[in-house]
């Protein structure tokens, strides 16, 4: 990997596990391999079917396990929960580098982001990942209210770089948090896993960077995780579109924005309209890097210590 694609972080939670993982991820930055490939996420996920009858307000919990593989060489690990009840949710990631690359560099992380469930979308309050790269260590945290940027922090404090375009007020508002953001709710009765779930934009604040990601519908396929979920999957095509926050000189940057060749797998969470990524695939130069799930298992939400967790 260039030293280029190594430096940027563009956070997507689930770029970041990738990034993360394979260079010292945003399960984000990634989509360069961006920052935390995230500790899944972000970031980042596999689920059970649902059925399409469920209530507007049924419970759900998924707990994930991912493998992450960069020109099919395994080079990190994570696991994701995702719990969502009646009127809060909550999503718990950590991921670390495996095989040779830890050998060379490791890294290991993990997050969180909680929030309300505002007639069935995903409201976020809180977003903090903690990473740790080489013998350094990184805290980042997001207070968020209405979808809004109340507060934010990195310690330590990054250094201020002239050519990074300033990220102003209104680029903090109208956003999510990178692991929220890797979420998606179908709106209406029908079949969630259809064609309508990938006509969406996302807008996202990491902690540095604002940017959108936008879905495209591709098809429709049929996965089968030996320890979970068996069922169709939508496919979404990604465009990564930089707002702030970002050196637009930077070869991650550019190559992130060119890429037409980037695929998220989403398949639904039991008992709710939410899909969550099963699969996520990115072209590198140096071949494909890809976060699957391993496992996949559902269960009935009982969310309060895990909202807790994230804090």
């Amino acid at each position: 990997m260039s030293d280029e694609l190594r430096k940027e972080g563009t956070s997507c939670a689930s770029c970041r596990i990738l990034a993360r993982t394979s260079a010292p991820v945003s399960i984000p930055s990634t989509f360069a391999v961006p920052r935390l490939l995230s500790p899944v996420l972000a970031a980042g996920c596999l689920l059970l079917a649902v059925p399409f009858a469920s209530p507007a307000h049924a419970q759900g919990k998924v707990d994930a396990q991912y493998e992450v593989t960069l020109a099919g060489i395994p080079i990190g690990k994570g696991s994701w929960v995702v719990d969502i009840g009646d009127d809060q949710y909550s999503a718990l990631a950590s991921g670390k580098t495996t095989g040779l690359v830890s050998m060379m560099a490791t890294g290991d992380g993990n997050g969180g982001s909680q929030g309300r469930v505002v007639k069935g979308q995903l409201v976020p309050a809180f977003y903090s990942v903690s990473m740790n790269t080489n013998k350094k260590h990184e805290l980042l945290k997001i207070g968020l209210e209405k979808g809004n940027v109340k507060e934010f922090s990195i310690e330590p404090e990054p250094p201020v770089n002239p050519e990074r375009i300033v990220v102003t007020d209104a680029h903090k508002r109208g956003v999510t948090d990178p692991m929220t953001g890797s979420l998606l709710r179908v709106p209406g009765t029908g079949d969630p896993v259809g064609p309508e779930a990938c006509t969406q934009t996302t807008s996202v604040f990491d902690g540095r960077m604002r940017y959108d990601l936008k879905l495209e519908y591709k098809r429709i396929e049929s996965i089968k995780v030996e320890k979970g979920y068996q069922g169709p999957a939508v496919v979404c095509g990604i465009t990564f579109v930089p707002i702030s926050g970002y050196v637009p000189d930077r070869a991650a940057i550019k190559y992130l924005k060119g890429q037409r060749n980037m695929e998220v797998w989403f398949a639904p969470i039991l008992g709710t309209r939410v899909l969550m990524p099963y699969k996520l695939s990115i072209p590198t130069p140096l071949g494909t890097g890809v976060l699957q799930a391993t496992r996949f298992t559902n269960s009935i939400s009982s969310q309060s210590g895990a909202a807790a967790a994230v804090r």
